[in-house]
């Protein structure tokens, strides 16, 4: 069963994996193989941090990246995850390399497996090829932080001077990893009392941090702020402060901040034109959009992803779905390739299940790799349509693509089975998804409840 599973996920992850190394994909067969098998040297009933070398075994011949990829394939167990990271190592005596350690440390973080994942971190400092690095650390505070643990994010990022990390780019993590899980008053608080706060990297954090929280007020209270300390906005703060004035309902200042960057003679990239592009298709139309686009081209700007993205978006939100596979094609020509974005704007906007499941099919051909946030936007929207059918072909295709279900997944799942009064089946998706430790939301038609609701039964 586990075996059936992780091969297709390496296989398309690798599509020339098997023609061009049959050695390391027959190693990688065996070694899934007995990763399945019980260790009798070695029982592991219950995950550590740690498991025995076994002495008799020879050293690895397993790429580092493909452990890294069965690692991330147990995304959503940290049990396993652990369990297969302790047992290359010791059956097969694979040396961990930072990368490998990274991705086990950010699955036990997902679960909230601190401890286990500080174990992990003092086991790379004893090994002269896995020191911990900045990455280490910055996965920790965004762990914490997406935990609401602030204290703890930076509790962690004073323990990094004892591996000589505590320096600006940690403290950058930090503040990034913040204000990302939307605690930016208490990154503007640490910042302030940092030797950090005047500069504009911490400052455009600060107001990408409001921005991501819709707190327009305080996005121009930053803004305004740093003119009056002497901090300079550089065009990364423009082009924040443009997509803050187009996400506040306001793009034509967005336009005028454009004009105002022109003005002063700023060297515009492409940020500044996607960000002028979406702010004069919002206020104006996508027909203008393309005419700003044509701006962007005549000026030498290369346009990339983003910016056909946004047209396309454009296109779709007024309903012109054929000018934008027109603007699809166009930039294929343009040797552009269409990214998760790009087809997830037509998702939203087709309203026909075949056709949205041919769009489906030629985004994995063309091998864009949908996201775990596809599959539930396409499972929903054939589940709230009543559709089971294509709901199944969407959750077949995740497995078979090896991308491991989330919370998000299993209940768009259960939701489109309760709609259509399957509670059996429900139910029984619902006990796969709390056996790998994630938690099913409380539904009535299944007679599942909070954990608070079932205390005060029990204290009543």
């Amino acid at each position: 069963m586990l075996l059936s599973f992780l091969l297709p996920s390496i296989s398309h992850r690798y599509p020339n994996l098997i023609q061009s190394s049959p050695l390391l994909f027959s190693h990688f067969k065996t070694l899934l193989n007995l990763h399945t098998c019980p260790n009798p040297l070695f029982p592991s009933p219950t995950p550590s941090s740690h498991f025995p070398l076994n002495p008799h075994k020879p050293s690895s011949e397993f790429d580092p990246k493909t452990v890294q990829e069965a690692i991330s394939t147990y995304s959503n167990d940290w049990k396993r995850a652990l369990d297969f990271f302790n047992w290359v190592e010791s059956e097969h005596r694979f040396q961990h390399t930072p990368h490998t350690y990274n991705r086990t440390i950010d699955v036990l973080g997902k679960f909230f497996e601190f401890d286990l994942a500080w174990s992990l971190i003092a086991r790379m400092r004893k090994s002269p090829l896995s020191q911990p690095d900045h990455a280490t650390f910055r996965i920790i505070f965004k762990r914490y932080a997406s935990a609401h643990l602030v204290k703890e994010a930076v509790d962690a990022y004073n323990r990094s001077a004892e591996f000589g990390l505590k320096d600006e780019i940690s403290f950058s993590n930090l503040i990034d990893a913040l204000c990302e899980y939307k605690h930016v008053i208490e990154a503007q608080d640490v910042c302030e009392i940092s030797e950090f706060s005047n500069q504009t990297k911490m400052h455009n954090m600060i107001l990408r941090g409001y921005f991501k929280m819709g707190w327009w007020s305080k996005c121009r209270e930053i803004w305004e702020e740093m003119e009056l300390k002497g901090v300079a906005r550089d065009l990364h703060s423009y082009s924040i402060y443009m997509d803050i004035q187009c996400k506040a309902g306001k793009p034509w200042r967005a336009v005028r901040l454009y004009k105002e960057l022109k003005k002063n003679g700023f060297p515009l990239d492409v940020v500044v034109y996607n960000n002028v592009v979406f702010a004069t298709g919002l206020s104006e139309g996508a027909d203008a959009a393309m005419g700003m686009y044509q701006e962007m081209l005549d000026f030498g700007c290369p346009p990339n992803v983003v910016t056909y993205n946004t047209i396309i978006k454009l296109l779709c939100r007024e309903g012109q779905v054929k000018q934008a596979y027109v603007f699809l094609a166009r930039m294929m020509n343009k040797g552009c390739a269409p990214d998760v974005i790009t087809y997830h704007c037509f998702f939203r906007c087709l309203n026909r299940p075949k056709e949205i499941l041919r769009l489906f099919e030629r985004m994995i051909e063309s091998g864009c790799r949908p996201r775990t946030e596809t599959y539930v936007m396409l499972i929903k929207k054939f589940g709230s349509w009543g559709f089971l059918r294509p709901v199944f072909a969407v959750w077949d295709k995740m497995k078979e693509q090896g991308c491991s279900p989330d919370e998000f997944a299993y209940n768009a799942l259960i939701d489109a089975l309760v709609q259509r009064g399957m509670v059996e089946m429900a139910q029984k998706y619902e006990k796969e998804m709390l056996e790998k430790g994630i938690l099913a939301k409380p539904r009535k038609d299944l007679g599942t409840k909070l954990m608070s609701e079932d205390s005060d039964n029990e204290g009543s």
